[in-house]
């Protein structure tokens, strides 16, 4: 009884040094700069790689202090996630200030779980443990609030007004909007009609959505994250309905003619690099990508 009393303590005592080894893990990358990944906290983002942008950034900021007031007497029923790349430029700016409102709120640390992610091709947006699973993360930062285990809502990239104004409004009223709502569609009928959902509404959203949607860029980073995890098919049907929302921008014909083409799709991209090639005549991108794509 006693060793297996000594043998569970010394698993328990393992897991746990194990667990507080992976927080702030540093990703030192022969390549690019080096970046945290998965779990940390604020000790990894003031350490010696990240201290500069993330400490000026906090000390610059100069905090709403009636907002913050107002904020404080809700923001404790809340349980937060922070999802940020340490290589992203939104994050560096956002999160030092959203650090510094939560500590004038005296927000409890212990209610506050924030997950570094990859930038790497392989793991676009992605954590080794992959707590972003089934969280519809495509832009960093996100913040999502949660009260009683439930999302409430949730700040995106950058906020609407101010982080105070919108953190204000979604721990208050809550008729808060994030940016990146046509993203926010389509992954919800994604979740739930499946990919023949997507296929019978890409029209109208186009329709819907087109005075809306200011950037093909939040599709096109969307259907990327999809290609990563090798959601391939929904990933050519985001670009597709990219191209009915932006079919004046090359770029958009291009994200879809090399998705269909790496997905062994050659004849359907050479037809839309062809397609792209008759409105775009002097876009030379477009011509070698359908040569190389012709090729191989």
């Amino acid at each position: 009884m006693k060793t297996l009393v000594t043998t569970y303590f010394l698993i328990f005592f393992a897991l746990n040094i194990s667990q507080s080894q992976t927080l702030n893990k540093e990703i030192d990358s022969e390549t690019d700069a080096p970046y945290l990944l998965g779990k940390i906290d604020k000790n990894g983002l003031t350490s010696n790689n990240y201290n500069v942008w993330f400490s000026s950034n906090y000390e610059d900021y100069q905090l709403d202090e009636t907002t913050i007031k107002k904020i404080a007497s809700y923001i404790k029923d809340y349980q937060i996630t922070l999802f940020l790349g340490t290589w992203c430029g939104d994050s560096k700016r956002e999160v030092p200030r959203f650090y510094k409102i939560l500590e004038a709120c005296n927000f409890p640390e212990d209610q506050l779980t924030v997950v570094a992610l990859s930038s790497q091709p392989d793991m676009y947006k992605q954590s080794p443990q992959h707590e972003e699973e089934g969280l519809n993360i495509h832009r960093v930062p996100t913040f999502i609030f949660y009260k009683n285990r439930k999302e409430v809502n949730r700040i995106v990239e950058r906020p609407v007004e101010t982080l105070e104004k919108d953190i204000l409004n979604i721990v208050s009223t809550n008729n808060y909007e994030s940016s990146y709502q046509i993203v926010t569609k389509v992954n919800l009928i994604l979740k739930n009609d499946g990919l023949n959902g997507l296929k019978a509404a890409t029209t109208q959203l186009a329709k819907t959505y087109k005075p809306k949607v200011t950037s093909m860029y939040e599709l096109n980073t969307y259907g990327r994250i999809l290609y990563s995890k090798n959601r391939v098919e929904e990933a050519i049907q985001v670009f597709k309905l990219n191209v009915e929302l932006f079919p004046e921008i090359p770029n958009t014909h291009m994200s879809l003619a090399n998705t269909l083409g790496v997905s062994g799709e050659k004849n359907e991209a050479i037809t839309v690099l062809e397609k792209a090639i008759k409105l775009f005549p002097d876009n030379k991108d477009l011509v070698e990508n359908l040569q190389v794509i012709k090729t191989n």
